[in-house]
């Protein structure tokens, strides 16, 4: 399968923070680098090629604004027209993994939210892939200014709207308190347990606190609750086993998608998975309009990014796909 005969994406913008980022992994390596919207830009930049376009929408710095478009300037399909320096106000924060999945966070330095205005240019884009890292990046006015007026798909990373910020910057879950006010607004949700458990409040006889990562035996009636209220498609990945999805069918009925992950031989450095996993859920979603699809993409960019420490672990939309036929037999969720 080649790009020549699959219609890809033309246009597609990345909203979030791209953060200094000192990260000492569950090997005791330090590293200093930028992170978060940064992965997802440069993963969706393997991913369409030459012939599309990505749009990354971030506030940040003016100690790190440079740098930031020195790196993002090397991909010749990346517009920098919305990487914007609001004065001091960079984001910074500091990563401790204890093992391969669980870290310790200290945020720094807090961007300037991004708001209706700063999206105001790339209205016409086919994809929003927001991924914020904290509540406050990506507000729900501005989800709801693309929502009324663009057509193009909004997937929300739930990582920011269950995160928020101590006294000293200690990054804490959130219960999404306010969850009902947002959906309308997402078109894919993507989550983990520990998000899904800060999103859907313990019912009669659960004996599970608020903010616990949701049982798996729980997370249907949790998509169920999301897609009543307007979300196309919901996903909750499950670390080392892949991740499953949620849509309705045509009679209004739940259906349970189980997608399995793409092998990685060595894992070198998980920072940044989440971000380059929306990067592929976004692209994979626009091919088809499938769930299964996208889940696949998605777990494809971020085995990518976990086999590498370089920013050029991502690989084209053709070899991608031909990991994905390696993997599941298919690209495609349809097939």
């Amino acid at each position: 399968m080649t790009s020549s005969a699959v219609a890809l994406p033309k246009k597609i913008a990345v909203l979030g923070p791209i953060p200094r980022d000192h990260v000492t992994t569950h090997r005791g390596d330090v590293l200093e680098k930028y992170g978060c919207a940064l992965y997802t830009a440069i993963a969706l930049s393997a991913l369409v090629g030459p012939d599309g376009v990505v749009v990354p929408i971030v506030n940040t710095g003016e100690q790190d604004i440079d740098a930031i478009r020195d790196i993002l300037g090397a991909y010749d399909n990346i517009d920098l027209t919305g990487i914007r320096a609001v004065g001091d106000r960079s984001t910074v924060i500091d990563l401790h993994f204890v093992d391969q999945n669980n870290r310790l966070e200290r945020q720094t330095g807090f961007m300037t939210p991004i708001t209706p205005e700063d999206v105001e240019f790339a209205l016409d884009a086919e994809a929003f892939v927001c991924v914020p890292v904290t509540d406050y990046e990506v507000t729900l006015s501005t989800l709801e200014y693309i929502r009324e007026n663009s057509d193009g798909i909004i997937l929300l990373d739930g990582h920011g709207p269950t995160t928020a910020l101590s006294i000293g910057g200690e990054r804490v879950r959130r219960l999404w308190l306010d969850i009902d006010e947002w959906l309308p607004t997402i078109d894919v949700l993507k989550m983990n347990l520990e998000e899904a458990g800060c999103s859907a409040l313990p019912g009669p006889g659960d004996d599970r606190k608020p903010g616990d990562p949701i049982p798996v035996a729980q997370i249907k009636d949790f998509a169920a609750y999301a897609l009543e209220r307007g979300v196309k498609a919901v996903s909750v990945t499950l670390d080392e086993s892949g991740c499953v999805a949620y849509t309705l069918d045509e009679s209004g009925e739940v259906v349970e998608h189980e997608v399995g992950r793409v092998p990685v031989e060595h894992v070198v450095d998980t920072t940044g998975c989440g971000d380059s996993f929306a990067a592929g859920m976004g692209f994979g979603f626009l091919l088809d309009g499938d769930i299964v699809t996208a889940c696949r993409y998605g777990n494809a960019m971020g085995a990518q990014r976990a086999a590498a420490t370089a920013l050029d672990g991502y690989l084209s939309y053709e070899d991608t796909t031909r990991q994905l036929v390696a993997a599941y037999g298919s690209a495609r969720g349809e097939a």
